[in-house]
């Protein structure tokens, strides 16, 4: 059975997976973040040659044994073979056995885009030695923060503890549009000089994040009206659904955080000053009016029951856009 991975260790296997390494699943619901690591790894295997690359379509699962002979093939120019699928579902578990099973010296990369734990193929590439399942769900934290100042030195730019703060509190939900968001970002640096928080504000604050903001401040509010208008401008502008429930849990912690700096005797706006990363200016007014009607016991409850409804879209695939519209209503509503 194969080790599980340490969190650690990840970087250094994504850059140089082991040599006995045979097949590594990426699993989990961040579609940007898998498609990243696989290419990592594709590129890590084939030493960057586009000639050892193999993209394993539907076609090749007419041929069990086409993953294990093209991972023991020699590449034309020579080199490593790196094996792609993009579609990793269960009816790839005997290919995948087979290559599991072969001399290599290849490597194939499975993505498999939320595969369910009891998947046949999963198990099967986890309990091998030579296979190595690696969970792909959205980063948040110093994790995500980790990540956006790494991406942004591939792009040749840096930015300040602060704006990577913004940047991970705003940008964890899709990892494609985080790393678009970044090049954007870089595209408009200055070069030798780090990324400021009003830099990030000024470039990125703005689309279906910005109606997403002005929809949660204004449920907190209890502004019915102005929520559902800013929630439907979110979701005509890209919002997603899972994007919806976390930022309004994210929203809700940290108006939480300040009512409890507020319970324990401080001035609204020293609360507010003391969140991280810091509270865009333009929004402080809301967020004053907010902690006046939200006791900290009645956010506690709102935030447990937003975790819960997030946990449970992980499991039975809520919530649609409905059920999102109606959590920021309903937040307005009470």
């Amino acid at each position: 059975m194969a080790a599980k991975l340490d969190a650690r260790k990840l970087p250094g296997f994504l850059a140089a997976p082991p040599a006995d390494c045979r097949v590594v699943l990426l699993v989990g619901d961040d579609a940007g973040l898998i498609s990243e690591r696989a290419a990592n790894l594709i590129a890590a295997a084939s030493g960057g040659d586009a000639l050892c690359v193999t993209e394993a379509g539907r076609e090749a699962l007419k041929d069990v044994a086409f993953l294990a002979n093209t991972a023991a093939s020699t590449p034309l120019m020579g080199g490593c073979p790196a094996i792609r699928v993009r579609d990793a579902k269960d009816g790839w578990a005997e290919a995948a056995r087979l290559a599991l099973a072969g001399p290599g010296p290849g490597l194939v990369v499975m993505e498999g885009l939320g595969l369910p734990g009891r998947s046949k193929l999963r198990a099967l590439v986890a309990g091998d030695a030579r296979g190595q399942v690696i969970e792909c769900y959205a980063e948040r934290g110093r994790d995500l923060a980790a990540s956006i100042a790494r991406i942004l030195g591939e792009l040749e730019a840096r930015a300040e503890p602060a704006a990577l703060d913004w940047l991970a509190e705003r940008g964890g939900e899709d990892r494609l549009a985080l790393r678009r968001n970044l090049e954007v970002l870089a595209l408009h640096a200055m070069p030798g000089e780090p990324i400021t928080l009003e830099d990030a504000m000024a470039v990125l604050g703005e689309g279906s994040a910005l109606d997403l903001d002005e929809a949660l401040l204004a449920a907190t509010e209890g502004n019915v009206a102005a929520a559902d208008r800013a929630i439907a401008n979110a979701f005509a502008e890209g919002a997603n659904p899972v994007q919806v429930l976390r930022a309004a849990l994210r929203h809700v912690q940290r108006l939480h955080l300040a009512a409890l700096a507020v319970q324990g005797g401080a001035a609204p706006d020293e609360a507010l000053g003391a969140l991280r990363p810091p509270v865009f200016w333009r929004h402080k007014p809301a967020l004053e009016r907010a902690l006046r009607r939200w006791p900290a016991a009645r956010l506690e409850a709102l935030g447990a029951a937003l975790l819960r409804a997030e946990r449970q879209s992980k499991t039975t695939g809520l919530p649609d856009e409905v059920i999102a519209r109606q959590v920021v209503l309903g937040m307005a509503r009470r």
